[in-house]
């Protein structure tokens, strides 16, 4: 039976990683949003199967939080946001998406060298998801880092954070008030950033991070 439950729990958290691979192969951004809404869900299906071995209800409500909102309302909000601003294009990334796929499976190789070594004394499910967590979360940082579409790069931010709470939930979950605390922050800032994005678009025209970059140039 706690074969049974590694294996699971190692498949979920895998299919993790393997679906933040899936969005940095990605060059359309409807594409990209949709990668990402399963994203989420894989998220929540992860949450949901440790709070169920670890005999942790509160993060069932942690995996609902995940599913709701990540894995709906943020991607239809961001999809209504690129029709808002008219951007169903073909998303720019620095170098090419095989560059950025190499990158990635580097810092996969990385995360699981890093990660195993300095939790060699801890719980073998722990370190093992905790390492799959790293790998989501670096992910998520590389993909901020060679996107020059602000959209993307929001996507790349909250990849990052789902690499979090994976973390979180893996090491035996975080307090009940800490998750609420989290879930409400990354709403208010999603928020934000969409407002942040109309403004962008009403001053400079575009979204796009390199045209940006040469508005201020010239400024100065």
């Amino acid at each position: 039976m706690r074969g049974l439950i590694f294996d699971i729990a190692h498949l979920l958290a895998g299919s993790l990683v393997l679906v933040s691979f899936i969005q940095l192969y990605q060059d359309r951004l409807t594409a990209l949003l949709n990668v990402f809404a399963l994203h989420a869900v894989v998220l929540a299906l992860s949450v949901a199967w440790q709070a169920f071995i670890q005999g942790a209800p509160h993060l069932f409500v942690t995996a609902a939080i995940a599913l709701v909102f990540k894995g709906v309302i943020v991607p239809l909000a961001l999809h209504r946001i690129i029709v808002r601003l008219g951007i169903h294009r073909e998303i720019e990334t620095v170098g090419g998406i095989g560059l950025t796929m190499l990158a990635g499976m580097g810092l996969v190789a990385l995360s699981m060298v890093v990660m195993l070594k300095a939790t060699a004394g801890a719980d073998p499910l722990a370190r093992e998801d905790l390492a799959f967590a790293l790998s989501v979360v670096l992910i998520g940082l590389l993909m901020m880092v060679t996107r020059r579409n602000a959209v993307s790069q929001v996507v790349g931010f909250m990849s990052l954070e789902n690499g979090l709470i994976l973390a979180a939930t893996g090491a035996r979950g975080m307090p009940f008030v800490v998750e609420i605390s989290v879930a409400f922050s990354v709403l208010i800032a999603f928020i934000v950033i969409g407002i942040f994005l109309f403004r962008i678009r009403e001053r400079f025209d575009t979204v796009d991070v390199s045209a940006l970059d040469r508005f201020r140039g010239d400024r100065g």
